[in-house]
C-alpha cells in the first residue's frame, strides 16, 4: 500500500463489548462523507468538531449550496452540532466526488430505501462508483448505510475493485460501521453511543476503529463486515417486534376493557427480564419500518425460509393507522357524529417527536385514511408546513388555539415537546391520545389508545 496510516492496535477483532484505546489517525487527516442526509451530515459535523478536515459530498447541488451557506436543511441533525462544525472552518461541501482523491478516509452514508419490498442499493452502488473513480491507494472506505449482510464485502467491494483497478485488502481498506443515530434525542449522540465496526480484513477493522475512537467513547470491533451489518438489522428488528407486541396488546385490551398503559407501567416495575415498549399509531422513519425487511428479504432469497415473527410484526404495525382511524370513528359515534363531515385536527405528523421527518410516518397515513372516510382533516406541526394528502397536499393550520376549539375531535399522533398539554386539554372538546402524552393525569375529555 502506498500510504501508511497510524491506527489503534486492536487485538483480534471480537464481538465482545469492549472499549478501544490507543493511538489514532491524526487529526490532520482529511475525510470525505458521501451523502449529506441526517446520517452523513451528522458524521461530517462530528468529525469536523473532532479536528478532521471534512468534505461533505452530495449529488443534490441545491442541498450542498444551502448547507455551504449555513442553512440546516437536513431534518434530524442537531443544530448546535452543525453550527459548531461550521465555526471550525474545517467543514466544506461539494457536489463533486473529485475531492475523494485527496482524502485518507471515505464514508458512504447514502439512503437504502425499499422498492416493492426489495432493498434498493442504487444509491450505494452510485456512491461506490464515485469513490472508485477517484480513490487513491491506501484509502479507508467505510459503509455507514444500513444494508443487507454481505453488501459491503460483496456489492461495494466488487464495484471498488472493478472500477478502480485496486484491490481491497492490498490497496484499499474496506469496513462496515452502521449508523446508530437517534434523531431528536438529547440523551444519545455521537460520543456516547458505542460504534460497531467490522472490516473485510483485520487491518480494515483496525483503521476504522482508530477513526471512530476519536468520535465515540466506545468502539466495538466485530469479526467481519457481515457481522456489523447484521447487528444493525437486529437492533431495529428487536424494536419492531416489541412494538408490534404492545400494539396488538393495545387492540386486544381495548376489547377487554383493560388499560394497556397501566398494564405496561405495572410490568415495567420488574427489575429484570423485562423492557417496556409502548403502543402508538404505527411505526415510521428511516429504520424500523425498513431494516427488518432487509433481513427477511435476504433470508428468503438465500435460505428459502420465512422469518415468520418479523413478517407478523410488520403486519401488526402496518395495521395500526387503520386501527386508529377506526377508534376515531368509534369516538365520534359515541358523540353522535359520523366521520364524514367531522372536523378532525391532527396534532403532530412527523414519525417521532421533535424531528422534522415525515418518512413512513403513520400520522400521515392516518390522515389519509380519515380523509378518505370523508372527514375534514386538518393538522398542526411545529416542524412541517405541508404534507401530501390524497394526491394533493394539506397545509399546517396557523391558529392552533382556534382549531382546537372548533374541531369535533383532536387526535394526538406525535407529541412534540413544544405542545402545551394543559392549554390543549382546556380548549379541545375531545382528544384521542395515541401516545399517552397526557399520562395518568389526563382530563375527562381525553381518551387513550
Amino acid at each position: 500500500m502506498s500510504k501508511k496510516r497510524e491506527s489503534s492496535r486492536v487485538a483480534e477483532p471480537s464481538p465482545r463489548d469492549v472499549g478501544i484505546t490507543g493511538s489514532s489517525i491524526p487529526h490532520a487527516s482529511k475525510i470525505a462523507v458521501v451523502g449529506q442526509g441526517y446520517v452523513g451530515l451528522t458524521l461530517a459535523c462530528a468529525a469536523a468538531d473532532a479536528g478532521f478536515e471534512v468534505v461533505g459530498i452530495d449529488i443534490d447541488a441545491g442541498r450542498v449550496e444551502l448547507l455551504a451557506r449555513g442553512e440546516l436543511v437536513t431534518p434530524g441533525v442537531d443544530e448546535n452540532l452543525f453550527r459548531a462544525a461550521l465555526r471550525t472552518g474545517r467543514l466544506t461541501f461539494s457536489s463533486s466526488a473529485t475531492s475523494i482523491a485527496t482524502v485518507a478516509s471515505v464514508f458512504i452514508c447514502v439512503p437504502t430505501p425499499l422498492h416493492d419490498g426489495i432493498p434498493d442499493l442504487s444509491f450505494v452502488e452510485r456512491a461506490s462508483r464515485d469513490v472508485a473513480a477517484n480513490v487513491s491507494p491506501g484509502t479507508l472506505i467505510v459503509v455507514e448505510s444500513t444494508v443487507s449482510p454481505g453488501t459491503t464485502e460483496g456489492v461495494v467491494r466488487a464495484i471498488l475493485e472493478e472500477d478502480s483497478g485496486l484491490s481491497v485488502g492490498t490497496d484499499l481498506l474496506l469496513a462496515s460501521a452502521p449508523e446508530r443515530i437517534d434523531p431528536g434525542s438529547d440523551q444519545f449522540g455521537m460520543s456516547n453511543t458505542p460504534r460497531i465496526v467490522g472490516g473485510t480484513s483485520p487491518e480494515a477493522t483496525e483503521a476504522a476503529v482508530a477513526f471512530y475512537t476519536q468520535l465515540a467513547d466506545k468502539v466495538v470491533p466485530v469479526s467481519s463486515a457481515r457481522a456489523a451489518e447484521t447487528s444493525k438489522l437486529l437492533e431495529n428488528t428487536f424494536r419492531h417486534i416489541n412494538i408490534a407486541l404492545v400494539n396488538e396488546l393495545a387492540m386486544l385490551t381495548h376489547e377487554l376493557g383493560i388499560d394497556v398503559w397501566e398494564v405496561i407501567d405495572a410490568a415495567a416495575t420488574k427489575p429484570f427480564g423485562y423492557m417496556p415498549f409502548y403502543p402508538g399509531p404505527g411505526v415510521g422513519g428511516h429504520c424500523i419500518p425498513l431494516d427488518p425487511t432487509y433481513l427477511t428479504w435476504q433470508i428468503r432469497r438465500d435460505t428459502g425460509r420465512r422469518f415468520g415473527v418479523v413478517e407478523q410484526a410488520k403486519d401488526v404495525n402496518e395495521r395500526m393507522p387503520n386501527y386508529v382511524a377506526s377508534r376515531v370513528a368509534e369516538m365520534l359515534n359515541d358523540d353522535g357524529r359520523a366521520v364524514r363531515g367531522a372536523r378532525i385536527l391532527i396534532l403532530g405528523v412527523t414519525y417521532k417527536p421533535d424531528v422534522g421527518d415525515i418518512r413512513e410516518s403513520p400520522a400521515v397515513q392516518t390522515m389519509e385514511l380519515l380523509y378518505r372516510r370523508g372527514a375534514d382533516v386538518r393538522f398542526h406541526d411545529f416542524y412541517v408546513h405541508e404534507v401530501p394528502l390524497n394526491g394533493g397536499s394539506a397545509t399546517c393550520v396557523t391558529d392552533l388555539m382556534g382549531e382546537l376549539r372548533d374541531s369535533d375531535l383532536v387526535v394526538f399522533l406525535t407529541p412534540h415537546s413544544q405542545y402545551d398539554l394543559e392549554a390543549i386539554a382546556d380548549r379541545a372538546r375531545r382528544i384521542f391520545d395515541t401516545r399517552n402524552a397526557f399520562g395518568v393525569d389526563r382530563r375527562a375529555n381525553v381518551v387513550r389508545l
